[in-house]
């Protein structure tokens, strides 16, 4: 089971894993102001991209899938499904993980009894029937809800729903496989184990991953701080650039 992989630049070992129904050229962006500094390794996940054909039911196989292809002593940054995977790499696979960014991203996606920070459960099982029903639509109906009441948002919509099809559209099992893994993963009792220098950028205006779960999460992890960016959505490191690659650069010191 091999991930597509794509690999810019030189220096440290950076890999940066995208969110759910996209694919690696989500941080296309980025990588300019990255590949000066890292050695950056984008992956596209089980059943999305160019790793659509690889296909994880449960989500410690897909963290297994992710640490084949992770060099060790690597920066993680995840966004997103990413920032899960990355959570669990740090318990699973702590040896390769030197450090950590998780970019809007939570240990807990969806609502609990304990744990009113997130989505509720029928959010997650709307767009679980628009996968059946109208696949390319239920995407497009997501990247809005990435951007939506945050700065730069038209231009953030345009652009990610352009980019949708542009290594073409995971196939509908794939999606509903890794949303499964949103609904059912609760990492919160790892938190504290997690032995990594951890910096958080989270939108306050994310309606997806609500910030409460960052804050959460910043003040659970031992050697964790976070970046709240006001008027930031879902997509920080789209329209708040200069703040991914400051973070960054502050785990790489």
């Amino acid at each position: 089971m091999t991930l597509h992989v794509d690999r810019h630049g030189e220096g440290p070992a950076l890999l940066l894993l995208h969110g759910w129904g996209m694919h690696g050229g989500a941080w296309d962006e980025l990588l300019p102001a990255l590949a000066g500094r890292f050695r950056v390794h984008v992956a596209d996940l089980p059943g999305h991209g160019n790793s659509a054909s690889t296909r994880c039911a449960a989500f410690d196989d897909a963290v297994d899938a992710v640490a084949a292809i992770l060099p060790p002593g690597a920066i993680v940054c995840g966004w997103s499904l990413g920032g899960l995977v990355a959570q669990r790499l740090a318990i699973r696979h702590a040896a390769l993980v030197r450090a950590m960014l998780l970019v809007a991203s939570t240990p807990c996606f969806v609502q609990r009894a304990d744990w009113t920070h997130a989505m509720s459960a029928a959010t997650l099982d709307s767009f679980a029937r628009g996968l059946e029903e109208d696949p390319g639509g239920t995407l497009q109906q997501f990247v809005r809800l990435n951007a939506l009441h945050g700065a730069a948002s038209r231009e953030a919509i345009r652009a990610f729903v352009a980019r949708l099809a542009a290594r073409g559209l995971p196939p509908p099992a794939g999606l509903r496989e890794s949303l499964g893994w949103l609904r059912d993963a609760d990492l919160r009792a790892d938190a504290a184990r997690i032995a990594v220098p951890t910096v958080l950028v989270h939108g306050a205006r994310d309606m997806l991953t609500p910030v409460a779960g960052a804050r959460w999460l910043a003040a659970t992890i031992p050697d964790a701080r976070l970046v709240e960016i006001e008027d930031a959505a879902h997509l920080p490191f789209f329209t708040h650039r200069a703040a991914l690659v400051a973070a960054l650069q502050s785990l790489h010191g």
